[in-house]
């Protein structure tokens, strides 16, 4: 799928005038109206104009030219690991984080029914994955598809037989007009997805309460070189909340690490910490802080 199924890219082209409109109450997310993101975006942003963009990139670039004064992006979920590649996304755009928003996901498989007609449901890799367990004791396959709502617009669009359903938010079969037919799918209890507010520049609050920052960083390769870059949290008091490596390029060389703790780099143990991490490591980059939207006991 290049573009969005005509029910969605009719919805599309409203939501992008209104945002043209008023750039500066544009909201980007990734995906169709009536995806989760969006309404991500209805609740962290409830005067906002939602603006929907169909890849990640896209919705950065929506913020970098101006079309959108921030963008809400899907990290992490509970069930499913990793979201989006912003990893290699968020330091070459040149966005800073400046919030973070936690959304209950609640799946809901939709199509023209009955349930018990269902053999196969079209959605979001992500989605499918956090019901894996679910669709197989079903005998139900799962159809990889761009996006959640977008799925549901395509089965409206080619006017799908009941054998084929998509898995959804509950809002976009209000959206495009097809029944819930079954509600809450998931394989386990409390399936959750962490949202990241990316802007141009972060906005002069106070941060004087509980806060976040996002750091990226590069250790040097040589032997325990990620133990002693992690030592200063250790010896300061620093919580890390999430600590993942990956590798650019292909080249199987030292990792690179994407790592969120709990604190203001003002803060002087943060600070220390920050400044052992910088001595053990090649390079070190704030991506963000922010405020804390949930405690990590």
């Amino acid at each position: 799928m290049q573009t969005y199924p005509a029910p969605a890219a009719r919805l599309v082209a409203a939501m992008h005038a209104a945002a043209a409109a008023e750039p500066r109450r544009a909201v980007a997310f990734q995906g169709a109206p009536g995806a989760n993101s969006h309404i991500a975006v209805g609740e962290a942003f409830p005067g906002g104009l939602p603006l929907p963009c169909f890849g990640f990139e896209d919705a950065i670039e929506a913020v970098t030219s101006g079309r959108a004064d921030c963008a809400l992006i899907p990290i992490e979920n509970s069930l499913h690991g990793r979201v989006a590649d912003m990893h290699f996304l968020l330091p070459e755009s040149g966005l800073v984080i400046t919030g973070e928003h936690f959304l209950g996901i609640r799946h809901c498989l939709i199509g023209t029914g009955p349930a018990e007609a269902v053999r196969e449901a079209m959605s979001h890799p992500q989605a499918l994955g956090q019901a894996r367990h679910w669709l197989r004791e079903r005998g139900i396959r799962a159809i990889p598809y761009a996006d959640t709502a977008a799925a549901v617009a395509e089965l409206v669009a080619i006017g799908a037989p009941a054998h084929v359903a998509a898995l959804a938010p509950a809002l976009a079969a209000e959206i495009y007009g097809l029944p819930v037919l079954k509600e809450g799918i998931a394989d386990e209890a409390g399936n959750t997805t962490r949202f990241l507010t990316l802007a141009r520049a972060a906005p002069e609050r106070d941060l004087s309460g509980p806060c976040m920052t996002t750091l990226m960083f590069a250790v040097k390769n040589v032997p325990a070189a990620l133990y002693k870059a992690m030592g200063g949290f250790a010896t300061n008091g620093i919580n890390i909340t999430k600590l993942e490596s990956y590798q650019r390029g292909g080249a199987f060389q030292a990792s690179e690490f994407f790592c969120d703790v709990e604190g203001h780099p003002d803060d002087q143990p943060l600070a220390r910490a920050i400044e052992e991490l910088a001595f053990h490591s090649r390079w070190v980059r704030r991506l963000g802080t922010y405020p804390r939207a949930r405690s990590r006991g």
